[in-house]
């Protein structure tokens, strides 16, 4: 088998194609030979050595894949073996082979292709923790959606078009035109303008029933003064921490002091609530996940859940596909292909 190594902490360079011996799954487990790999942001944390959750190195990230059940373990349902899957990974993603306990794969309707299907399980499952499950959005709510040109707000658009809410997005003004095509209602050019100036004219001065930032540190204030009440704030990520060496931990650091602090009294006092989500932490919910994989299969066949894949890169390739990802210049999902 073929796996993408990172030896240690750094920019894509550090990223090495090692040849292994194969893997064999235990009891309840199964061998996905896997067909596409999902690149997220935590990966490139990951590599940056600022991801807290990351095994020491050297190791292989990747926290998604989709691709075929070539060998199962004892105690698994025979029928499984040859079936086409996408699946949610603890790290070792990218690679030519992933061994999963069988609660973590899902069956991947023929509609998909491998690609498609490798850009489901993070950014869907975010988006619908953030926008169903916590962010309880309504039809008559706006939801504010930052980088909504990523995976996962492309995901939290699909969601909350669905649903019938307001949607605004602050993304570069290059992604705009797809954005307003994909149905967005109003775009903020994030880069060129005050995105909460703007959200506060677009509203009215009244501000977002709920708000997506994946940023972190300062931005998560602004967002949370952004909130109308009774207003949400979903916080996952903190990608404004990303850089290499000594920067990165800077950032970190830097990211971390401004970070707000939510006491109490003040969010009963004003009717807010925030929320924080780490799909890595939820490895002991396999139930739960799969109601809710569940829930968007039957949005895909229902036709408002389209997963969109920016662009596939080789598993050689995996250097230029981080970099490619630093660039913020991806509409959808950066997956890697075997």
């Amino acid at each position: 088998m073929k796996r993408v190594t990172i030896p240690k902490a750094g920019d894509s360079g550090v990223l090495i194609l090692e040849e292994c011996p194969d893997l064999h799954p235990g009891p309840g487990e199964v061998r996905i030979a896997v067909k596409a790999a999902g690149i997220n942001f935590a990966d490139i944390m990951a590599r940056q050595g600022l991801y807290q959750d990351a095994p020491a190195f050297p190791f292989t990230a990747g926290y998604e894949v989709s691709g075929v059940i070539d060998e199962i373990g004892e105690g698994v349902e025979p029928w499984l073996k040859g079936k086409s899957v996408f699946a949610l990974s603890r790290f070792g993603g990218h690679a030519s082979q992933v061994v999963v306990p069988q609660s973590q794969v899902f069956e991947k309707p023929d509609s998909l292709s491998f690609e498609q299907a490798a850009a489901i399980p993070v950014n869907y499952l975010t988006a619908w923790q953030a926008i169903i499950v916590c962010g309880a959005l309504q039809p008559e709510d706006t939801v504010l959606i930052h980088n909504v040109g990523g995976g996962v707000g492309l995901a939290a658009l699909d969601i909350a078009q669905h649903i019938g809410a307001k949607t605004i997005g602050t993304a570069s003004p290059g992604k705009h035109d797809y954005l307003k095509a994909r149905g967005l209602n109003h775009a903020i050019d994030y880069r060129n303008n005050d995105w909460f100036s703007e959200l506060m004219q677009l509203t009215g001065g009244k501000g977002a029933e709920l708000i997506l930032d994946p940023l972190g540190g300062e931005s998560w204030r602004k967002s949370y003064k952004a909130l109308r009440s009774p207003g949400r704030l979903a916080m996952f990520g903190i990608s404004v921490a990303s850089g290499h060496g000594l920067a990165g931990k800077l950032a970190l650091a830097k990211t971390a002091l401004l970070m707000p602090f939510f006491h109490p009294i003040s969010l009963m006092n004003q009717n807010k609530s925030v929320f924080g989500i780490n799909m890595g932490r939820l490895w002991h919910e396999p139930q739960k996940i799969r109601v809710w994989v569940d829930k968007l299969m039957v949005g895909l066949e229902e036709g408002w859940v389209n997963p969109t894949v920016a662009k596939a890169f080789r598993l050689e390739d995996a250097a230029e596909a981080h970099d490619y990802i630093e660039s913020r210049a991806n509409i959808g999902k950066v997956v890697l292909t075997v």
